[in-house]
């Protein structure tokens, strides 16, 4: 057993920190500015090879791991929690549906281009009166032919906070086409553009500026069973499979931030003199700064384990991620919270970089399952 990341693991996350330092952290501020995220990057994420991570080599991916996706997450979110998002649900919360369920087809037309950049994918699940509640999604997918086999449907309903939405090439949309519950909630592979399909204006959030989040209005969008991703009726299996990656790679996100304010800490009590010393002087100082530190390295070893934990099959895996998704978000928040007390009035300022990740590391809370939704799945087997 090694606590510490092995050659290629550590290579690689040497990499994507070399590329962000490089590629990323110069568009960060207008990005966070202006609310739109840089479309120049697609391209040079697909080229550096870490928009495919989970894509078979036929289609140019790498076929890597989950440990791969969480320090990927990590970099990222160390420059913008904005920014770190738009890639990863493309890749690991969407398009993985495509690499896990596609068929042939979905899988030869979207793939690559995921993988490349080329391509956007968004997920749409969460509806204006159903977050965490998936199996009760009210979005219908109504079949208008008659018969033993239903090939084509018409989607009708509401998505609410779609990130990638107004980005996307194609949406993975869930939609009920049988009994209420989870046993009725088909997946399909919509494209832009499809009659019917439309976005609201960008919502406008405490974080993540840099983002795309809109509300997707599906008013009569016609959808055959080329469509479907995954089985008919298998829908809700498929989203809850999908949300174990999904929140390992909001754990490493959550990791990132907390890493960055860390550094940033760090930085600022030893420059910044107070009562004729460096602020650093100070035990009260220290040990903050020493509680900061203990706190995000509990939260890396839970949430490298679960990923270890997740692609070895291992029977406690589901509440491993849940373990990791809920302590590196609690500790994100707390670390970014004790950032902004270090920095005191510089940290309050909106351009200050700790009060970015203060609000960026918010949403991890409750995006990808709320804390509670984390608690619970870790508590099942105390039910009565």
């Amino acid at each position: 057993m090694s606590w510490e990341l092995d050659e290629a693991h550590a290579d690689f996350a040497a990499t994507c920190r070399a590329f962000v330092d490089k590629q990323v952290r110069p568009l960060v501020d207008e990005a966070e500015t202006s609310g739109v995220f840089p479309q120049e990057l697609w391209t040079q994420f697909g080229a550096a090879g870490i928009l495919g991570l989970c894509t078979p080599d036929e289609f140019g991916g790498s076929e890597a791991d989950s440990l791969a996706v969480a320090l990927l997450s990590e970099e990222l979110a160390r420059a913008s929690g904005g920014i770190a998002i738009s890639p990863l649900v493309s890749a690991y919360m969407a398009g993985t549906h495509l690499v896990r369920y596609g068929s042939d087809a979905q899988k030869q037309r979207w793939l690559s281009a995921i993988a490349s950049g080329e391509a956007v994918a968004a997920i749409a699940v969460t509806e204006p009166g159903t977050g965490s509640d998936v199996a009760g999604i009210t979005s219908r997918a109504k079949a208008t032919d008659d018969g033993p086999t239903h090939d084509n449907w018409v989607l009708d309903g509401r998505k609410m906070f779609i990130t990638n939405a107004g980005l996307a090439d194609v949406l993975v949309v869930g939609a009920r086409t049988g009994e209420p519950g989870r046993r009725g909630i088909t997946l399909f592979a919509v494209e832009a553009g499809a009659p019917g399909l439309s976005f609201s204006t960008p919502l406008k959030k405490m974080g993540w500026h840099s983002s795309d989040t809109r509300e997707v209005v599906l008013d009569g969008v016609q959808v055959s069973r080329e469509d479907i991703v995954g089985a008919e009726g298998r829908g809700f299996y498929q989203i809850m499979a999908g949300f174990e990656l999904e929140r390992i790679a909001l754990a490493g996100m959550g990791i990132g931030h907390a890493a960055e304010c860390l550094d940033l800490s760090r930085r600022y009590v030893a420059e910044r003199e107070a009562f004729g010393a460096p602020l650093s002087a100070l035990q009260t100082i220290r040990h903050k700064v020493a509680e900061m530190e203990i706190e995000l390295e509990a939260a890396r070893l839970v949430t490298y384990q679960a990923a270890a934990r997740l692609d070895a099959g291992h029977p406690e895996a589901g509440q491993s991620v849940a373990r990791a998704k809920y302590l590196a978000a609690v500790m994100a928040n707390r670390v970014a919270d004790d950032a902004v007390q270090l920095f005191g009035g510089a940290g309050f300022l909106d351009e200050s970089p700790v009060a970015r990740h203060y609000r960026d590391v918010r949403v991890l809370r409750i995006g990808g399952g709320t804390d509670e939704i984390q608690l619970e799945i870790m508590t099942r087997g105390m039910r009565s």
